[in-house]
C-alpha cells in the first residue's frame, strides 16, 4: 500500500508515491571503491536546516569547513545523491567545502502541501497563466537561506538541468551571494531553446506503481531515454541508485510542483546580461531532455562566459566524465580568484 506524503513528516525517509520515470534526470550509479585520497575527504552526515517557517532542508557536507563554499543544485525530482559520492570528493580535494542538498518537494527535505494537477502542468506547458505553489525565485531562495544558515556569505555556485535555472535565478537576484557560477544541461526559461524532445512526452505522463521494483524499472527506461549514448551506466549501478533514491524519499506530487516553478519560470536572457562573476555553461551536445541550445543561448546571454560542449553526453553525470565537470566548476572558481 502507498502512502501520501502530505501525510509525511518534513524529514521522512520512506518511499513515497512514486515518480518512477517522470524524474528529470539519469542519474548515474555510486562509486567503485574509492582511491585513499578521496576517501579521506570528510563527509558530514546528513544534516537538516530550517530556512523558513514551513521549509527544512536535508543537506551534507564535503572538505575542510575553512575552503571556499561550493553549492550544488540538483534538478527536477534529483536528490542531493544525484550529485556523485566520488564527483563531491573530487571537488573538496581541489580546495572547496562542498555543499549538496535536496530541493524542497525532494528526497528527505520538506514537502510543500499545495496540490498541482496534470491538468494545470498542461497549461503551464501551453504557456497558459496558472497558480504555482512557489516559483523558481522562491527555490532560489531556498539555496540563499541555505547559505545564511551554514553563516556563508557567499558561494560558488553549480547546478544541473532545474538546479541550473535556481543558480542563474540566485545570480540574477541575489548578485552579492554568488562567487562564481557553473550552469550545467540547463537553459534561459526562454521557449524558443531548451527544448524537450517530443518523444518523451509519453513516458514522461505515464502513470508509476509507488513499489520499489516499478521505480528500479522506470529509472532504467528513462536512463535509455535520456542518459549519454557514448557513456552509458552498467544496469547493477542505476539499479543501486534507484533503490538509494526510492529509500530516501520520492514524491510525485513534489515533481509536479517543481515542473510549475518550470514551466512558469520567465525567460532570463536580459537579466543574465547584467551578471558580472565568472560563468562556465556546460551541455552534452547529445542531451534530449533539455536541448543543447539551451546551453548556447545561456553561455550567450551572459558576458565572458565559458561554453563546453561534450559530444556524446545526455542529460546524466557518467562517471567517465567526471574530470570534465571539475574542470567546468574549478574552472569558474579559478576565474574569479
Amino acid at each position: 500500500m502507498s502512502t501520501s506524503d502530505d501525510a509525511l513528516p518534513p524529514t521522512a525517509t520512506g518511499p513515497e508515491a512514486s515518480l518512477g520515470m517522470d524524474a528529470g534526470l539519469a542519474p548515474s550509479g555510486p562509486p567503485p571503491d574509492l582511491e585513499p585520497e578521496l576517501a579521506a575527504v570528510p563527509r558530514s552526515e546528513e544534516l537538516f536546516a530550517p530556512v523558513r517557517g514551513d521549509i527544512e532542508l536535508c543537506y551534507q557536507t564535503y572538505g575542510d569547513p575553512g575552503d571556499p563554499p561550493l553549492l550544488l543544485v540538483m534538478g527536477l525530482g534529483g536528490h542531493m545523491t544525484w550529485w556523485p559520492d566520488e564527483l563531491c570528493r573530487m571537488l573538496a580535494l581541489e580546495g572547496l567545502r562542498v555543499i549538496r542538498y535536496d530541493n524542497r518537494d525532494v528526497g528527505r527535505s520538506s514537502r510543500v502541501p499545495e496540490r498541482v494537477s496534470k491538468a494545470t502542468v498542461a497549461q503551464a506547458f501551453l504557456g497558459r497563466k496558472v497558480r504555482t505553489p512557489y516559483t523558481m525565485s522562491d527555490l532560489a531562495g531556498d539555496a540563499v537561506l541555505l547559505l545564511d544558515h551554514l553563516g556563508i556569505p557567499a558561494a560558488h555556485l553549480a547546478g544541473v538541468s532545474m538546479g541550473g535555472m535556481i543558480v542563474q535565478t540566485v545570480a540574477v537576484e541575489h548578485p552579492d551571494r554568488v562567487l562564481s557560477m557553473t550552469s550545467i544541461m540547463s537553459t534561459t526559461g526562454r521557449r524558443r531553446v531548451g527544448w524537450q524532445h517530443p518523444r518523451l512526452l509519453p513516458t514522461l505522463v505515464a502513470p508509476n506503481k509507488p513499489d520499489l521494483e516499478s521505480y528500479v524499472a522506470g529509472t532504467q527506461v528513462m536512463s535509455g531515454l535520456i542518459g549519454s549514448p557514448e557513456y552509458r551506466e552498467a544496469e547493477d549501478a542505476l539499479r543501486s541508485r534507484a533503490e538509494e533514491t526510492h529509500g530516501r524519499g520520492v514524491s510525485r506530487s513534489g515533481i509536479l510542483r517543481q515542473m510549475a516553478a518550470i514551466l512558469t519560470q520567465p525567460d532570463r536572457t536580459r537579466a543574465l546580461g547584467e551578471v558580472t562573476v565568472p560563468v562556465t555553461v556546460l551541455h552534452g551536445k547529445a542531451d534530449r531532455m533539455v536541448h543543447v541550445s539551451g546551453g548556447r543561448a545561456t553561455a550567450a546571454a551572459v558576458p565572458g562566459a565559458e561554453l563546453v560542449l561534450v559530444d556524446g553526453m545526455g542529460h546524466d553525470l557518467p562517471r567517465a566524465l567526471f574530470d570534465r565537470f571539475v574542470g567546468a566548476i574549478t574552472g569558474s572558481v579559478r576565474r574569479a580568484g
